[in-house]
């Protein structure tokens, strides 16, 4: 580090305000409580701080591989992440708040108990909710928790103080239970093996607790109260000095494991099937609206098209389950099945466009002569040929759509590729739980890839 000139830590950015975001004044620059923070211990270090954006719930894995020094982004105290980490004493205290509707008769984590309740994967709020048997929906961000409250797609909102204080309390239509229903800490971490970097931060964060430092960043950040006057009874944690690494052991997939990565293979089957099933005759309306329709309609299938293609489906998403939820309120399956069927719609209408466009023009001229009307063309004479030259793109097609189904989870959907990532973090394994992911990936797409050349041989001998 000291080689380096430089402390990296990791966070993330969509933590938002007052972790570490970026400054709306000053843009590329970052500001927040654990910005301050950072730049304190690399000063006490000796180092100048460098920020490493990583998706917040992948920080231990990323810091394990050498990505960063230190952790530094609400990381929490917890049994299981002291055995596979070095931990900083707390620089934070904070409380579990709970926010509700008014007229919610939900008050303690005993009142959870079959409750759809939103919180942040791999945090301790996660785990009391599972431990009161709470109906637990896992969110990226942390706005996104209090939306759904205030639409009533969830009943209650468990996260740490600071971000309900921020995100949910003030939000009109909801409240938040006085009380903290836990307290914990923030720490630092680090790596089991950096037993000298442990120490020198250990003695940083120390001094920057007794010369008043710390204190100093809390308040100008509105963060300092009572809470943090356990910090100096917190302080006392099993010492790193002289002591051999604990050793993170790899854990086995369970049965219930795998039970739940069956359960998400099957979800993922689901919200595909019933994607590309709307996204098939919605195609193949715009292609007929485009190759034939008059002006108007035209110009609509089009801008559909262009409008569809041309933005991510991930914003898609977004814009459908959050955007619009002041007007149509939409559960996860049913927007994430209307996202990517819409979005999908789109390439099918071109893949069904091209297909058209490719029978010789003599079919139409023929079958109107025999006195059939431009609607029956259609549907008996060049629907059924275009299908045939369709069919290898529309296999195609619908496995690329099997794998955009892993973007749905950004909308609380836990489908195949959202299990996988939780069951790794859980195992501490990568390995294991992603060739089986991918496996059940494979063992979905391939059987369609040799119906879709089974059906292309029936059609060419037909």
């Amino acid at each position: 580090m000291r080689a380096r000139g430089e402390l990296s830590w990791g966070g993330d950015l969509q933590g938002g305000e007052p972790y570490v975001y970026e400054s709306p004044s000053q843009p590329g620059a970052l500001v927040g409580f654990e910005v301050d923070i950072a730049n304190a211990l690399a000063r006490e270090l000796g180092v100048r701080a460098k920020f490493h954006q990583n998706d917040w719930s992948n920080l231990i894995p990323s810091l394990e591989r050498g990505d960063f020094d230190i952790i530094l982004n609400g990381l929490e105290d917890t049994p299981a992440r002291r055995d596979r980490l070095r931990l900083s004493r707390p620089y934070f205290v904070y409380g579990e708040t709970l926010a509700v509707r008014p007229g919610s008769r939900l008050l303690s984590l005993d009142d959870l108990a079959g409750r759809r309740i939103g919180t942040l994967n791999q945090t301790v709020a996660q785990e009391l909710l599972f431990a009161h048997h709470a109906e637990v929906v896992l969110y990226e961000g942390q706005q996104e928790p209090y939306l759904d409250l205030g639409r009533g797609r969830i009943e209650g909102v468990l996260l740490d103080h600071v971000i309900a204080g921020r995100y949910g309390c003030a939000v009109p239509g909801l409240r938040c239970v006085a009380r903290d229903l836990a307290r914990g800490t923030y720490v630092i971490g680090m790596r089991a093996r950096d037993t000298e970097l442990s120490e020198h931060v250990e003695r940083a964060l120390s001094h920057l607790l007794e010369n008043g430092t710390l204190r100093a960043i809390l308040e100008h950040w509105k963060l300092w109260d009572a809470r943090q006057s356990e910090l100096d009874e917190r302080a006392e944690l099993p010492s790193s000095t002289g002591a051999a690494p604990p050793r993170t052991v790899k854990q086995t997939l369970t049965v219930a494991q795998l039970g739940l990565f069956l359960q998400g293979a099957l979800l993922t089957i689901f919200i595909s099937v019933s994607a590309f099933g709307l996204a098939l005759p919605l195609g193949m309306a715009l292609a007929v609206a485009r190759s034939y329709a008059g002006p108007v309609t035209r110009f609509f299938a089009t801008a559909y098209v262009e409008l569809f293609r041309g933005t991510p489906v991930l914003l898609q998403l977004y814009v459908l389950y959050y955007g619009l939820s002041s007007w149509v309120r939409l559960g996860p399956i049913t927007a994430a099945i209307l996202g990517l069927g819409m979005n999908y719609a789109a390439y099918e209408a071109e893949v069904h466009r091209g297909a058209l466009g490719a029978l010789p023009r003599g079919q139409a001229e023929a079958a109107g002569s025999l006195g059939l009307s431009r609607r029956q063309v259609l549907w008996h004479v060049l629907l059924p040929q275009s299908l045939r030259i369709a069919l290898p793109a529309l296999t195609n097609d619908f496995v690329a759509l099997l794998k955009d189904s892993s973007l749905v989870s950004v909308i609380t959907v836990v489908e195949l590729t959202k299990r996988m990532t939780i069951v790794a973090v859980e195992a501490r394994d990568w390995v294991v739980p992603g060739f089986l992911c991918a496996s059940l990936y494979f063992a979905i797409s391939f059987p369609l890839s040799r119906l879709s050349r089974w059906l292309e041989h029936r059609y060419q001998s037909t």
